[in-house]
């Protein structure tokens, strides 16, 4: 009997996206998504000796970060589907900018959407229920005020917070805008690679791509003062080439995508 890999998940969490995105770039690959209401997310994951998603289990090993799983794909990519380049020089640049990404702009950004989300009960209910099981959903009421409570302290989340949040990101956004005025069409080398699929992963809940492959709301369902922001992100040349990779690359996959089965 053939192995199906499992990648546990919030539905709106970019941090999945990101290792959803990989997994769906490569061809022959199978796996579920098993989505989850936070924080029963960590019924699955704590014996697995994780404590956030994604997950991704596969017949012989369990890796629980998103860079670990992006490594992980990459071995079992053919020529064409690597995420990182053969020369030393370029996977070192490709992994220093996946990391910043990873420890800075994915941080950020989450800071700031979830200030702005979490004001909006019906709309949390929208994107943290999407394909989660019955008795899951069933529980989102009670449990959503000690979940709120829960991202707000883990993650610092308020309006201050969310300010300087925003102009963080922005500086970051700033940073690769300016590292692709030279005319290039990928951050590292000529090729698709982590960096890129990091940067436009994590950027997109500043940015909302109708690609998105997981849940995100419509753009006019959220606050006025959030689109305001998300607008002055998709304007810079770094919002442009991050939705450009949406358009392209993950409608690409779309095949893959819609292979790639939800429990």
């Amino acid at each position: 009997m053939t192995f199906t890999a499992r990648l546990i998940t919030f539905r709106i969490s970019h941090y999945c996206e990101k290792a959803r995105w990989a997994l769906d770039r490569l061809p022959n690959f199978p796996y579920v998504e098993e989505c989850h209401l936070p924080p029963l997310h960590r019924l699955k994951t704590t014996p697995l000796g994780g404590n956030s998603v994604p997950v991704l289990i596969t017949e012989n090993a369990v890796f629980k970060d998103s860079a670990d799983i992006l490594k992980h794909i990459d071995q079992k990519s053919p020529p064409g589907f690597k995420l990182y380049p053969e020369s030393l020089a370029l996977r070192h640049e490709v992994e220093q900018l996946e990391a910043q990404f990873n420890h800075q702009l994915g941080v950020l950004i989450r800071q700031w959407g979830y200030f702005h989300a979490l004001q909006n009960r019906t709309l949390m209910q929208q994107m943290w229920c999407d394909r989660v099981p019955t008795w899951e959903r069933s529980l989102f009421s009670s449990l959503f005020p000690l979940t709120r409570y829960l991202v707000h302290s883990r993650y610092n989340v308020h309006r201050k917070s969310a300010l300087i949040a925003y102009h963080q990101t922005q500086q970051i956004f700033a940073a690769v805008s300016h590292h692709l005025s030279d005319g290039r069409r990928y951050l590292v080398g000529d090729c698709f690679s982590a960096a890129d699929l990091a940067f436009a992963s994590l950027s997109s809940p500043g940015l909302v791509p109708p690609e998105y492959g997981g849940c995100f709301p419509e753009l006019n369902q959220l606050p006025d003062d959030m689109i305001e922001q998300i607008q002055t992100l998709r304007a810079t040349a770094a919002g442009k080439y991050a939705l450009r990779l949406y358009r392209q690359e993950r409608r690409r996959n779309k095949q893959a995508m819609d292979g790639h089965h939800l429990i």
